[in-house]
């Protein structure tokens, strides 16, 4: 996957994408990640990029100008329009597992960080395919929404992680989230592991990860409960659960 992002601040990219998995990803080949500084687009002598909004208010906009540059740029580089191009922004469609999936599958993505006030509205209008945000915050700018979104899709890119069952047992990736984790050493503290995990019996611990991962998500995030699909495994964890809880002495 290639994914080209307009910012004003490519500096700040640098950490997030040259270290750890991303890293990998990169020198393996598995995601190309290449950043277009909007700046260098500009049509003036300063080289600035933004002005005053017409009709009064407070803030700068991101004039249409460099941001029609850069994606005129990137279509000459790639040798086509690109399909999807990203703008991320308060507005947008919320970043959820799902979206992070759809997004997984396509071969390029352009995203756009905005800045100050937002960009002109020609620019949604005209090169915009898709308004993109990641929760119902303002960020001083696009580029941590970006950071993000490029995180969240290339562990979905296959290699991008080590074992496919990461990805397939991870939270959201059923609807529910994900039952608790334990490593060495067995006790800590008094704090000791489930016995069940160190039984080495796989179907009980498989029952006891599915019981976990559904007392955890309703007792945490009971919103996306109600929209998980429960199999007849799930209903009868649950009918359990509820008739252990109704044995407890509550007075």
């Amino acid at each position: 996957m290639i994914i080209d992002i307009l910012t004003l601040f490519p500096e700040m990219f640098a950490g997030p994408f040259s270290s750890s998995i991303l890293k990998r990803a990169q020198e393996r080949d598995l995601i190309k990640i290449n950043l277009v500084n909007i700046r260098d687009f500009s049509t003036n002598k300063h080289h600035t990029v933004d002005d005053t909004p017409y009709g009064g208010g407070a803030g700068m906009v991101i004039g249409p100008e460099p941001v029609f540059g850069a994606i005129e740029h990137v279509t000459a580089l790639r040798g086509c329009k690109p399909r999807r191009v990203v703008l991320m922004c308060p507005q947008g469609r919320p970043l959820n597992h799902d979206l992070a999936v759809e997004l997984a599958g396509e071969k390029h993505l352009v995203l756009i960080c905005g800045h100050y006030e937002g960009v002109d509205e020609r620019v949604r209008e005209y090169l915009v395919t898709d308004e993109m945000s990641i929760g119902d915050y303002v960020l001083t700018g696009g580029e941590l929404p970006a950071m993000v979104m490029v995180d969240v899709i290339a562990r979905l890119i296959p290699g991008v992680l080590g074992e496919s069952a990461s990805t397939e047992e991870e939270s959201f990736s059923d609807g529910l989230l994900e039952y608790p984790h334990y490593t060495r050493p067995r006790e800590y503290r008094g704090m000791v592991v489930p016995d069940v995990l160190m039984s080495g019996h796989h179907e009980q611990i498989r029952l006891w990860r599915r019981r976990q991962s559904l007392l955890r998500t309703m007792a945490s995030r009971p919103e996306i409960m109600e929209q998980a699909v429960l199999n007849n495994e799930d209903k009868e964890i649950i009918k359990k659960v509820i008739n252990d809880l109704q044995k407890l002495d509550l007075s």
